[in-house]
């Protein structure tokens, strides 16, 4: 196989400050600024450096409209302490049409992009791998 992914492309009517808001969610770095484009990568040297891809943040002339087709799950260690710092953070609890036992609770960022925080693994999870 020749083909590798390399990044989740987002949409913004102004990229940089989203950027910098997941930047600061995900404890990740800026790795490419240009006015219309910006690139986030994992911490260097972490685990996750050069394994998962980047986020890289576009510039649109209209702002979102609708549910996303595609949207990022985020695995906390504790979803509980997660969900509060991500609503300090400034994102919003949406209804995209979950039930109320759902294990993941469903966010949108400043410009309304959907995320979710799923639930913590249990230690058997983890050990399965």
């Amino acid at each position: 196989m020749t083909l590798r992914w390399q990044s989740v492309c987002v949409d913004s009517v102004d990229p940089a400050p989203l950027a910098r808001w997941w930047a600061e969610l995900l404890g990740w770095r800026i790795t490419y600024e240009e006015a219309d484009e910006i690139g986030l990568e994992p911490p260097e040297g972490s685990g996750e450096d050069g394994v998962s891809p980047d986020l890289l943040f576009l510039r649109v002339p209209e702002r979102k409209r609708g549910k996303n087709r595609l949207h990022i799950d985020l695995r906390p260690d504790d979803q509980e302490a997660e969900v509060a710092r991500v609503v300090s953070l400034g994102a919003t609890r949406i209804d995209v049409g979950q039930d109320d036992d759902s294990t993941w609770v469903v966010f949108a960022d400043p410009e309304g992009n959907e995320f979710c925080v799923l639930r913590a693994l249990t230690a058997e999870e983890v050990a399965a791998g």
